[in-house]
């Protein structure tokens, strides 16, 4: 996931409040509901001991989203009697997801707003195709392709004199195929999709695929379900999700494999909280890997004032010539490190709760570059 948004986060030092609502029922009681939240989420900050202004600034943006019909949430961060920084969630938080600290709380947004595949959809028939745009937070149209409307039905008759006619059909088909294809990887360019996923028949939805550029081959999805079906939006679902998993266990490999030494001696991955501590102030994590919630994430670490000031004991920031020291966790500690040498980060959970399996030592693990 890349985190560059969090940028505004990390510009200047002090205690932070974090607070992720839950928007996702909706009836006639939300409106109270949420009221009843925004007062919630401020009277925990004060028990946390956060400033009045910074409460009172998260109880009016909280009690502000009354009437959103956001499907699933939202993550707010505040400073100074200041909501700095809102996201939009593509899952719903947990209950009771409030902090004020030294740094923002932001690892939860790596499953609670991170990887969202967007999606092209396409309905395709033999006389062209309509598009929509998919993700957790979008369903919207995204054009539409008309092909050529006859001759599209083959003769049911098998006489020699119908061939000519038969070769019609086959050749409007065909055209249509390369019309769709076409319109298809123009829309994927301009939207950046991550997946192409067709619905319709199986000839004619094969016909669009093989029709379309060679290098988006990899992001072709055929929907077992189409239009008009009840199992489409979960369907389209598992898809996005298979995709996410896929990806998280390409970089697992990755990561396995760099761990290895090469001829030097050298590897080109470490896990542990003292290994990813001095790749941080080195500016060397290319990217980030974190299992939520694993034994080393909510581990005590001490922070300076600059991302790359971090260090397993404040005495240690001492000895670094670094005078003012503050406890943070260590996975909010290495994202910040993250973020600002814009390292991607990502999470374990597509993979851990599949297989239970711990991927790095402790739950914190990172690639990493060479100077």
């Amino acid at each position: 996931m890349e985190l560059a948004f969090l940028n505004p986060l990390y510009e200047h030092p002090g205690s932070w409040a974090s607070a992720y609502i839950d928007l996702s029922r909706q009836d006639e009681d939300t409106a109270h509901r949420r009221h009843l939240t925004a007062e919630a989420v401020a009277r925990r900050l004060r028990e946390q001991g956060a400033d009045e202004a910074t409460c009172r600034a998260v109880y009016e943006a909280v009690d502000d989203l009354r009437h959103s019909s956001e499907p699933y949430g939202r993550a707010l961060f505040a400073r100074d009697g200041e909501v700095v920084l809102e996201v939009p969630l593509t899952q719903g938080p947990p209950d009771g997801l409030v902090h004020w600290g030294t740094l923002p709380r932001v690892t939860p947004l790596l499953d609670l707003a991170g990887e969202d595949p967007l999606s092209l959809v396409a309905y395709v028939d033999r006389t062209g195709a309509d598009f929509e745009l998919r993700s957790a937070l979008r369903h919207e149209e995204a054009g539409e392709v008309a092909g050529r409307q006859w001759p599209v039905h083959r003769s049911k008759t098998a006489d020699w004199s119908e061939r000519h006619f038969q070769l019609k059909v086959e050749n409007t088909w065909e055209h249509n195929a390369r019309e769709v294809a076409g319109a298809l990887a123009d829309c994927q360019a301009e939207t950046g999709a991550d997946l192409l996923i067709l619905c319709g028949e199986e000839r004619e939805c094969r016909a669009v695929r093989e029709q379309l550029p060679r290098q988006l081959a990899d992001r072709v999805v055929h929907a077992a379900h189409g239009r008009g079906s009840r199992l489409l939006d979960r369907e389209v679902a598992e898809i996005r999700a298979a995709h996410v998993r896929d990806r998280v266990l390409a970089e697992v490999d990755r990561f396995r494999a760099a761990r290895t030494p090469d001829e030097e001696r050298r590897a080109a991955a470490v896990e542990g909280v003292p290994q990813l501590i001095e790749a941080a102030r080195e500016h060397r994590m290319a990217e980030l890997l974190i299992q939520p919630e694993a034994p080393d994430t909510h581990r005590e670490v001490w922070i300076g004032e600059d991302p790359d000031q971090l260090a397993a004991r404040r005495t240690e920031l001492r000895n670094l010539g670094e005078q003012d020291s503050w406890p943070a966790r260590a996975d909010d500690a290495l994202v910040r490190a993250a973020v600002v040498t814009d390292a991607p980060v990502l999470s374990l959970t597509p993979v851990t709760e599949e297989t239970g399996d711990e991927v790095v030592a402790g739950g914190l693990g990172a690639l990493l570059r060479w100077k």
